[in-house]
């Protein structure tokens, strides 16, 4: 399958230092011109950092800050407001800064498993301790994504959209060492073909050829992420093991691509 994205191209995760989403943009477009993406500034303060703006992109599943972090709640309120207000902002800035762009533009929004381990239930529990909660969460960002990848689409109507899902907590879902509500337990594991369906369902909001993952936790499942239709995997090359270059080569064999992330 061909990517839209050149051999040895350059791209930034999404975060960068600063508060000014204009500045931001002239920056990445400017010196990434092979693979821009669009920025995120979480300097901004809560709702501008990868879980809030996640959040955010949840349809009919509004959020709020309580003490603990993000959590689900009833009726959309300040915080949901100020998240979206953070993103349109950051389109606006596309917009007005990248008019006329043609060249591969890589959006990256927090994955599924990573929302559900982080973003609590009303009751306090983490939204991945429940099944049917974790369903909605999956269903809720998928339609979420699709209608992201729209808006920007329309703004930038020559650009060749790539859709990266954050995912740091995937090892600990499968692993069964996301802490409970408490801290002093675990989650249970959840099983790897629950996963990887979800994952297929939120990948599926891009285009075949466009779908990338990125995990900077150690003990990445590269097979895993490719049976779930990823067609790159971004990992952090000071964290790779041996172990894992079997699993690597099978992929890249495969056709995926291999994005190595370097300090």
């Amino acid at each position: 399958m061909t990517h839209p994205w050149p051999p040895g191209a350059v791209t930034g995760l999404g975060s960068l230092p600063g508060t000014d989403p204009g500045e931001a943009v002239r920056l990445v477009v400017g010196e990434l011109p092979d693979l821009a993406h669009l920025p995120e500034l979480p300097h901004r303060g809560p709702g501008a950092e990868m879980v809030g703006r996640g959040a955010a992109l949840l349809v009919d599943l509004p959020v709020e800050i309580v003490a603990s972090g993000w959590q689900l709640t009833a009726h959309a309120g300040r915080d949901l407001r100020r998240a979206r207000d953070f993103l349109a902002r950051d389109l606006d800035a596309l917009a007005e800064h990248a008019s006329g762009y043609s060249g591969t533009l890589k959006l990256q929004a927090a994955g599924p498993w990573t929302l559900a381990a982080n973003v609590e239930l009303p009751t306090g529990h983490r939204s991945v301790s429940d099944h049917g909660a974790t369903r909605d969460l999956v269903a809720s960002l998928a339609h979420g994504l699709r209608a992201h990848l729209d808006t920007v689409q329309a703004l930038l109507p020559d650009a060749r959209l790539v859709l990266q899902l954050d995912e740091p907590s995937l090892p600990a879902v499968l692993s069964g060492t996301v802490p409970t509500a408490s801290g002093w337990g675990e989650l249970r594991a959840i099983d790897s073909s629950v996963v990887r369906d979800g994952l297929t369902d939120v990948l599926g909001a891009a285009a075949p050829g466009r779908r990338v993952v990125h995990c900077c936790a150690p003990d990445v499942p590269t097979r895993l992420l490719r049976e779930a239709g990823a067609d790159a995997v971004a990992l952090d090359s000071a964290l790779l093991t041996t172990d894992q270059y079997d699993a690597l080569g099978e992929a890249v064999d495969a056709g995926m691509s291999l994005w190595l992330g370097v300090r």
